[in-house]
């Protein structure tokens, strides 16, 4: 649930052929949220004084946020053992521990951006966390090109897969390779 609240003026202007409104000043007060990605979308609102993308993109945010809620509760509760929620079911962050070796986890990072036109879109990223004399002594760059390995495997697979892509791999203690 997210709650604001909203102030406007309206300026209307009235010729012999018709009667226009246009708004002059819009104030969008927003009561603190675990949703970090609002604040910006909400100035470009304001700034455009555009009370309809914001009511399109948010509900459209809110969806996606709600989705992320549910894929990511989904694989906690599939996979107790690998995955964590650090700031639970709402979190933008989803840990995997590797079960053969748990110094090493990757970290998927689930944003959801509103562009220019007030369109909602997912951005996940991952991050691997390793230890230092993993990085040393992985001489083919494997770990560095896990990030743009798991973009690929996005596009190629979507979220949902290929988030158990990567589960599956880390729980059988399996190697990710990077694609060419």
């Amino acid at each position: 649930m997210i709650t604001f609240q909203l102030e406007f003026q309206i300026l209307e202007i009235q010729n012999e052929e018709s009667l226009s409104s246009v708004i002059t000043d819009l104030n969008i007060i927003m009561e603190p949220t675990e949703y970090s990605e609002l604040s910006e979308f909400v100035s470009r609102a304001e700034e455009r004084r555009d009370l309809f993308m914001f009511f399109r993109s948010l509900h459209f945010f809110v969806e996606w946020c709600e989705y992320r809620k549910r894929t990511f509760k989904h694989f906690k509760d599939k996979y107790p053992e690998a995955v964590h929620l650090s700031e639970g079911a709402s979190s933008s962050c989803m840990g995997v521990r590797s079960a053969s070796q748990p110094e090493f986890e990757l970290v998927i990072v689930w944003r959801i951006q509103v562009d220019d036109e007030g369109r909602a879109v997912p951005k996940l990223d991952l991050l691997p966390r390793v230890p230092r004399r993993a990085l040393e002594l992985d001489q083919n760059g494997i770990i560095e090109a896990a990030p743009v390995s798991f973009q690929a495997l996005l596009g190629v697979l979507g979220i949902e897969a290929a988030l158990e892509s990567l589960i599956v791999t880390l729980r059988r203690g399996g190697r990710l390779v990077p694609t060419q």
